[in-house]
């Protein structure tokens, strides 16, 4: 009976124990993760973009326990880098940042947050990453997902763009106010203020006005800046080029048929600019009274802008396309 009461006892207080240490436990990880919290909330309280380094990122990224999302984009802003889309970037995040920090919305869910190459190469390594910038999302709990790295060279990296992704990826939408930009209308109040004073200065005289060949040269590049891909530009907000920050190689083509650089939709517009130019040179060979010297000059001129930029651009949607089998004097 005595044997039975000792083993009774030990069994009572093995689990007193066991569950005082799973409390114990508990608690630990709510204090840990209170720190966390509140570390990271009063960094936020002072800049919307949380700069971290090797140590800060496994403490308050990598390491559990964590319950909000951090966005982190790794970067390298140093001069010496020369890495001018990691400073676009760095703009457009700055604004997604300050969006959210300053919205009555805010809570301590999603913090945004930046690695830098400089102060935690580390971090880069441990990642396995080899490119900048990356915008990765990283979630309360587990690993980030292959929809938590983004699509930077698909999407661009306009505020708006990376907002939508971070609702899809954090179900936090952030709404994306702009500081003022008074350049465009002072751009478009100057344009119109030249136009009218050149009307009014020739009131007298506005046959210019009936001029079909300047008519013509305005809707033809207003076609050519179209058809470039300007409005995509526009909506997407993509890097003017990209560079490699390891071989240091840029590139302003695209590799990928989904998507464009800003050097890409200007290299673009010359070609078809180009091509346009040979055309009218053919026209005019064919329809102007001049001498046939002359004329056969314009002809092969024309023959040979219209070979030579379409051959280019042939070669462009080649890079693009892969696997297009056709081409053009150049392969």
């Amino acid at each position: 009976m005595a044997l039975w009461r000792a083993l009774a006892l030990g069994c009572v207080a093995l689990f007193v124990a066991w569950t005082g240490t799973g409390v114990g436990g508990q608690k630990k990880k709510e204090m840990v993760l209170s720190e966390k919290v509140g570390q990271l909330m009063e960094w936020a309280s002072k800049r919307s973009v949380i700069r971290l380094n090797g140590d800060k990122f496994r403490r308050l990224v990598k390491a559990p326990p964590r319950n909000y999302s951090v966005i982190v984009m790794f970067t390298a802003l140093q001069p010496h880098r020369q890495c001018v889309v990691c400073k676009q970037a760095d703009e457009e995040y700055q604004i997604l940042a300050n969006s959210w920090r300053y919205s009555t919305a805010f809570t301590n869910r999603v913090f945004f947050a930046t690695v830098d190459f400089d102060e935690g190469s580390d971090v880069f390594q441990m990642l396995n990453m080899n490119s900048a910038p990356t915008f990765i999302n990283f979630p309360p709990k587990g690993k980030p997902r292959r929809g938590d790295t983004y699509e930077l060279q698909v999407r661009g990296f306009a505020a708006e763009q990376l907002a939508r992704w971070v609702a899809d990826r954090t179900d936090v939408n952030i709404r994306v106010i702009r500081p003022p930009n008074y350049a465009g209308p002072l751009m478009l109040g100057l344009l119109l203020a030249v136009i009218g004073g050149l009307v009014y200065l020739r009131r007298s005289n506005l046959d210019f006005l009936h001029n079909k060949t300047g008519w013509s040269f305005v809707a033809l590049c207003f076609v050519l800046a179209m058809t470039s891909g300007q409005m995509w530009n526009h909506i997407r907000g993509p890097p003017y080029a990209h560079k490699n920050p390891h071989s240091g190689q840029v590139n302003y083509i695209h590799g990928s048929s989904q998507a464009q650089f800003v050097a890409e939709t200007h290299i673009v517009l010359l070609f078809n600019a180009g091509v346009t130019l040979g055309m009218v040179l053919l026209h005019e060979a064919a329809t102007c009274d001049m001498e046939v010297g002359k004329r056969k000059l314009m002809c092969v001129a024309g023959i040979g802008l219209v070979v030579l930029f379409f051959s280019w651009l042939l070669s462009i949607f080649r890079s693009k396309y892969h696997g297009y089998p056709y081409s053009f004097l150049l392969s």
